[in-house]
């Protein structure tokens, strides 16, 4: 999942140790062993749908911290339960995979791994979306609760959730009866990592926060032929070209100018020689809304603008697959001015800034479809100081999902720790 939160690299000093909130003491005083369980997942990532070691590496923390367990849920789904006693059931949740990246850190623990994906090519693996520091929360944030029964009641449920990055974990775990087989829980959190937002500093809103996402794939047919007879044929290649053009007025002609929505045209490939017309061509597109309404608005129009092209063109009608659909996440409002208040008076009013809103996508939003409120926040993982040296150079930090992408750790840890042990406690009143 991408963030696409704005540069921010001002925070507040540090509290003093008098003014720090019982989690922030914690994970500075466990900093040490934090981040070497953050150090192992960042040097060991797993593709998703493969995350079997990563998988029984959470499972074996949470039994360390006293979770009753189940492990192999919807695929490499773990869940643990701490319980404490009559009171309401509170989610956190953490994504397992990592991403068919080649790290070009170069930091001591970069990951050196290398698979081969699901197509049997080679590729580099490295979690450059962050989600090494989310497990490391979501252990952190077992250990604290297990050590501190006296302050609360009720049922933790930890969620290490596999195949995010495809857009599918959640619902796998889902269809294989989470609720029904545990608990349906009060409220589901989530943070994600934000590499334009400085350490120390979250964002947090309420509503729509990331997009509906579905990819789509086009085969638009032709006939094929010599490419000095072209009215000999009919060329697949031209259609594709009209096509791509036609697309576009989809969301600047048809959507109000008010609904967020895109449609790339991220691949297309046809033909196979510069004097063959052929038969093919194939195109991927990415396309992102937040309503439902639009969603099925631009889906349709999708079809209608593929089958149009075909018919001007007395071409064969082409074939429209949809696929890897992940609705839009919807930040409960309610919950959200709830930890809103609770995150301002932990970090201090300027450190909590209001999360722009992203066309990425994030499975999280299945939770939610499925009648548990949630929210998911923004973590700042990137220090002022590489901020302000970024925008000094006149660049942008590494975006998430780049090579180059890495948070400064340990201060990325304590606040991760301290805001979600705050907002669990808070829910559990």
């Amino acid at each position: 999942m991408l963030f696409f939160g704005h540069f921010s690299a001002t925070a507040n000093a540090q509290p003093k140790e008098k003014d720090k909130s019982p989690g922030t003491v914690w994970a500075e005083k466990n900093l040490d062993e934090l981040r070497s369980i953050y150090q192992h997942f960042h040097r060991n990532p797993e593709l998703s749908f493969h995350e079997k070691a990563t998988a029984a590496t959470v499972a074996k923390h949470l039994k360390d911290a006293g979770c009753e367990v189940t492990e192999n849920i919807g695929g490499y789904g773990v869940v643990g339960l701490l319980k404490n006693g009559a009171g309401k059931t509170i989610m956190v949740r953490t994504d397992l995979d990592a991403l068919p990246v080649k790290e070009a850190t170069g930091l001591a623990y970069a990951s050196q791994v290398t698979v081969k994906n699901d197509t049997g090519n080679d590729v580099g693996v490295m979690h450059a979306c962050g989600h090494d520091i989310h497990m490391t929360n979501l252990i952190a944030t077992a250990r604290y609760f297990a050590a501190h029964k006296d302050q609360w009641k009720g049922t933790l449920m930890l969620l290490g959730q596999p195949a995010e990055e495809r857009g599918s974990g959640a619902r796998k775990m889902l269809d294989d009866k989470l609720f029904e087989r545990f608990t349906k829980p009060d409220y589901a959190v989530a943070l994600h990592c934000d590499s334009g937002l400085a350490t120390g500093r979250i964002g947090i809103r309420g509503g729509y926060i990331l997009a509906n996402v579905d990819s789509v794939d086009i085969t638009v047919r032709g006939r094929g032929g010599h490419g000095a007879m072209p009215h000999t044929t009919i060329d697949p290649i031209v259609q594709a070209a009209e096509l791509i053009v036609a697309l576009q007025t989809i969301v600047s002609r048809e959507i109000k100018p008010t609904e967020p929505a895109v449609i790339t045209v991220g691949s297309i490939h046809g033909g196979t020689k510069h004097n063959i017309i052929g038969d093919t061509c194939h195109l991927q597109l990415t396309v992102r809304s937040y309503s439902d309404k639009v969603r099925a608005q631009l889906k349709s129009a999708i079809e209608r603008k593929a089958k149009g092209v075909a018919v001007a063109a007395g071409a064969p009608e082409p074939v429209i697959a949809f696929s890897d659909g992940t609705p839009a996440t919807f930040n409960d409002e309610k919950l959200a001015v709830r930890l809103n208040q609770n995150f301002r008076e932990l970090l201090g009013e300027n450190n909590v800034e209001p999360g722009e809103p992203s066309m990425g996508g994030e499975d999280f939003s299945e939770y939610g479809r499925a009648g548990v409120p949630i929210l998911m926040y923004r973590l700042g993982v990137v220090n002022a100081k590489r901020l302000t040296r970024y925008k000094e150079l006149g660049q942008e930090p590494p975006s998430l999902h780049s090579p180059l992408f890495y948070p400064d750790a340990d201060e990325s840890i304590v606040t991760a720790v301290s805001t979600m042990t705050s907002a669990v406690t808070e829910l559990l009143k």
